[in-house]
């Protein structure tokens, strides 16, 4: 076998062995959010739709998460790469109280301003009773999972995906024993309906922190000495990071709280089979969110040891992996339609409009991991603006003008042609960039 082969084999296993754990994790995370939704829709259109308002706000406090967590994950995996393990270990302690402060002051804002916010983003005065009922225990379960979130990442940037891949399945196994007894009750006790999703939530994320906080103190990862002489020092880099990575981040949720404006012109209906095929989306891509939390740390590590060559192996390999795995999958599940949206939804309005949906948009996916693997890159390799600007384009470039133009042309057919589109031209554009313009896998 030539030299090049083997060397691409072996990082193919290795690969492999990094983003399984969490390709295990994020399809038992994400499974039981669609599961929830699922169980919801057994409730009516009704709180399926006050469900699907709150998504672009629970995207927004995930867009703060991962911004922070893709920063916690690039400095440490640098400071690792470097062999700084006293430095890490300091490093490690600061981001993880900073971090989660930030989410707590973000899920105080966001419980302030909810009637507000749930009005700009379309929701009748019937809906807003439904949505309060729910958003308290959702924001709760928001700051444990961002949390949860940190420790992962400080998990990742020690070169550990088991953990989090474990520990993201058994608190989805919670989750999912929790949600019918909550949501529907049991013997003479009705439940709690909508809320009691939300509650489920909660309690398993707060068994899986435990769960982490447990496993943490078998790791000499963190200290409690010399926390404001490494604050000073790494809040520059840290912030070069972590704030052009929140903005990319902070997009998804904008463009969430437009497009979901878009779809609450067309009906609730519209916006009940959105929301499932928004679960569904992030099920579908459950091996490309797996990549954007392996791959980076592993990119950091070889960007801080200067190794150029392994990083170009590693993007083309993910780029082939992601593009022939979603294109497989989405076209099995687009054949698939009508059952799945059957299995989904009770509604047959909403099982049409979904079944629709799922056509259209879950081959385009191939191209929008491509641009997820190429943004999470960028972070780790030193081109954060780079990736802000590709997550800018993709969104208020290349996929809300698409979704518009589409509903506009022929409601909701064109709106699922649109978002598919929109979606091709993103990851087309993205490798473009990466390819053409600067390259990320120039170390310098």
């Amino acid at each position: 076998m030539p030299e090049s082969d083997a060397m691409n084999a072996s990082l193919g296993c290795r690969l492999w062995r990094q983003t399984w754990p969490m390709a295990i994790g994020v399809m038992a995370l994400l499974g039981f959010q669609l599961v929830d939704s699922a169980f919801i829709a057994r409730l009516g259109t009704a709180p399926l739709a006050a469900q699907t308002f709150t998504f672009p706000l629970s995207f927004l406090v995930i867009g703060v998460q991962v911004g922070l967590g893709i920063a916690i994950a690039a400095q440490l995996s640098r400071v690792l790469g470097a062999g700084e393990r006293a430095r890490a270990r300091r490093l490690g302690s600061l981001v993880m109280v900073v971090a989660g402060s930030v989410i707590a002051l973000l899920v105080l804002l966001l419980w302030v301003f909810q009637s507000r916010l749930f009005s700009l983003l379309g929701a009748e005065t019937t809906s807003l009773p439904l949505i309060r009922a729910y958003w308290g225990p959702q924001l709760l379960s928001a700051w444990l999972g961002a949390v949860l979130y940190f420790g992962y990442s400080l998990f990742r940037a020690h070169g550990d995906t088991r953990l989090p891949g474990k520990l993201m399945v058994v608190t989805s196994l919670i989750n999912l024993a929790l949600d019918p007894l909550l949501i529907f009750g049991v013997g003479d006790w009705k439940g709690l309906g909508l809320p009691g999703a939300a509650w489920a939530t909660v309690l398993a994320f707060a068994c899986g922190l435990a769960m982490l906080v447990g496993r943490l103190a078998h790791h000499d990862w963190l200290s409690s000495s010399g926390l404001l002489a490494e604050a000073h020092r790494s809040a520059p880099g840290f912030a070069s990071i972590a704030a052009p990575a929140m903005v990319s981040q902070l997009m998804p949720p904008l463009a969430a709280m437009l497009s979901t404006r878009i779809v609450a012109t067309l009906g609730e209906t519209s916006v009940a089979a959105w929301g499932l095929a928004s679960r569904l989306e992030t099920v579908a891509l459950m091996l490309v969110l797996a990549l954007t939390m392996s791959l980076p740390p592993w990119l950091g590590r070889c960007h801080g040891a200067g190794d150029g060559e392994t990083i170009r192996r590693l993007m083309r390999l993910a780029a082939r992996v992601v593009l022939g795995w979603q294109l497989t999958l989405g076209i099995v599940l687009a054949l698939a339609a009508p059952w799945l949206a059957l299995l989904l939804s009770g509604s047959p309005e909403v099982r049409d409009e979904l079944a629709l949906l799922i056509r259209f948009l879950l081959p385009s996916y191939a191209l929008l991991g491509l641009c997820m693997v190429v943004v999470s890159a960028g972070n780790a390799l030193g081109w954060p603006f780079g990736a802000m600007l590709m997550s800018g384009v993709r969104l208020f470039v290349c996929y809300l003008p698409c979704l518009w133009l589409g509903s506009q042309w022929s409601g909701m057919t064109g709106l699922a042609i649109g978002a598919a589109l929109g979606n091709v031209l993103a990851g087309t554009l993205a490798w473009w960039l990466y390819r053409y313009r600067r390259p990320l896998s120039e170390v310098k």
